[in-house]
């Protein structure tokens, strides 16, 4: 196991490199700075391949826990959550008195796992190979290999879970188009496409025992009584969007994470590409990590901890989704309220109850806030694509406000946004405790 002193040779030696390594920044390559570099890179990725919400969980959780398995042991005595999630094979241990680098054994189990689940994988490439070249010049062959061989396994072992979590199964199964049925979701505008992921709940939870373990209120029955409890949600919604403040507009756009937005021109239709709502609080994560100086083991656990929650929240809730599979606003408010009216937002192509981004917030938050505590930061983690930035009060706040902007945006409901974010806290408290040692929960 390397050792404090490992650190400061790494950083003199880095310091002292020829021309060659003149750009290399100490700090990267002894620090949790490498496993934030990792996710960031992974990140563009699932921003160019324009990954679902569902789809991106799976690929920042897989990737997140093959880095924790590899680095947990540059500390004594943090256990392997592989051993306490669902289907996953024991993972290797080093061997004893063997040396080993272990954030570059931590990069390699990332990578090795990301690159199979991605596309666009010559990024990847590319930008782990550089980090390679740069440990293979500081460190002794033995090392260098045997931490290389290391993170492979640990990869290897996570990758063997993936292929058995029923994605492959999912994928062939048939479109969901809607249905005609009064009160049920129809693909709605400007691209009417097919419903997104309307397997999902097939997926393999890492901590849950069923996709409907975790239960929230189901959405008012649908009716066209203007006294029913359906009828006073849509036209809530109505009266909100028609009547916006400033504000109001830049929460729903800040929060949108609308991987693929189209836009229509004539007969042109183009693109603008985002991160989801998950890449967004893995973006928050590396914000708390950086705040609160959490070394490479503990920002791992931060990493892994809650993209389990986001994993794990988002079956549940597609699993609610495609049961009630309740019609979105916009389809509600054109036939009943205003047939010209317009969301803020474009409508995702999925049922509406419940909200996932209100669910995934309140997963991550309840997750970020027994690791880190409750404090302010500002958010960037949408910087790069939408040039917003946005100061919050705490974890709770950022998704009380992420859930709101739902209504805001003209996609849900408040009967769709509260059951979600009820979903997201149950579930980010159910894998805090199956995770965390009494202590830690403490």
């Amino acid at each position: 196991m390397r050792t404090v002193s490992f650190a400061v040779s790494l950083a003199f030696l880095l310091l002292s490199c020829n021309s060659k390594k003149e750009n290399v920044d100490p700090a990267r390559l002894t620090s949790a700075n490498l496993l934030h570099s990792n996710v960031d890179k992974l990140t563009e990725v699932i921003v160019h391949d324009i990954f679902s919400p569902p789809v991106s969980s799976r690929i920042y959780t897989y990737t997140a826990l093959a880095a924790y398995e590899a680095v947990r042991f540059q500390k004594p005595g943090n256990p392997s959550y592989a051993a306490e999630l669902n289907g996953f094979p024991a993972m290797p241990q080093p061997q004893p008195g063997k040396s080993y680098n272990y954030l570059l054994a931590a990069t390699k189990a990332f990578f090795t796992v990301g690159e199979k689940i991605t596309f666009t994988t010559t990024v990847l490439k590319e930008y782990e190979d550089s980090v390679y070249q740069q440990f293979a010049a500081l460190l002794d062959e033995d090392t260098y290999n045997r931490s290389m061989q290391f993170g492979e396994s640990i990869g290897q072992n996570v990758l063997e879970r993936a292929a058995h979590d029923n994605y492959k199964e999912t994928r062939g199964m048939p479109k969901y188009t809607g249905s005609d049925e009064e009160g049920k979701w129809r693909p709605t505008p400007p691209d009417y496409l097919d419903g997104s992921e309307p397997y999902w709940f097939h997926i393999k939870a890492l901590t849950l025992d069923s996709e409907t373990q975790f239960q929230c209120p189901p959405p008012p029955a649908f009716s066209k009584d203007r006294e029913s409890d359906f009828f006073k949600t849509a036209n809530e919604v109505y009266t909100i969007t028609t009547n916006m403040t400033d504000s109001q507009r830049q929460i729903a756009r800040y929060w949108d994470d609308n991987p693929f937005v189209t836009e229509h021109s004539g007969h042109l239709m183009y693109g603008n590409k985002k991160i989801t709502p998950v890449g967004h609080w893995i973006g928050i994560t590396s914000i708390a990590c950086k705040q609160k100086n959490a070394d490479a083991v503990e920002a791992a656990r931060a990493y892994v901890l809650t993209s389990t929650a986001i994993f794990d929240v988002i079956i549940s809730c597609w699993k609610t989704k495609y049961t009630y599979e309740h019609i979105r606003p916009i389809t509600v408010i054109n036939e009943m309220i205003d047939q010209n009216w317009q969301p803020f937002l474009q409508t995702p192509p999925f049922p509406e109850h419940t909200s996932g981004h209100s669910g995934i917030s309140a997963a991550a938050a309840t997750v970020l806030t027994r690791l880190f505590g409750s404090f302010p930061f500002e958010d960037s983690s949408d910087a790069p694509y939408i040039g917003m930035k946005r100061p919050f009060l705490s974890f709770t706040q950022a998704a009380q406000e992420a859930s709101i902007s739902r209504v805001y945006g003209g996609i849900h409901y408040t009967t769709g946004v509260n059951a979600g974010a009820e979903q997201g806290r149950k579930v980010g408290e159910h894998v805090l405790a199956k995770l965390l040692s009494k202590s830690d929960m403490e």
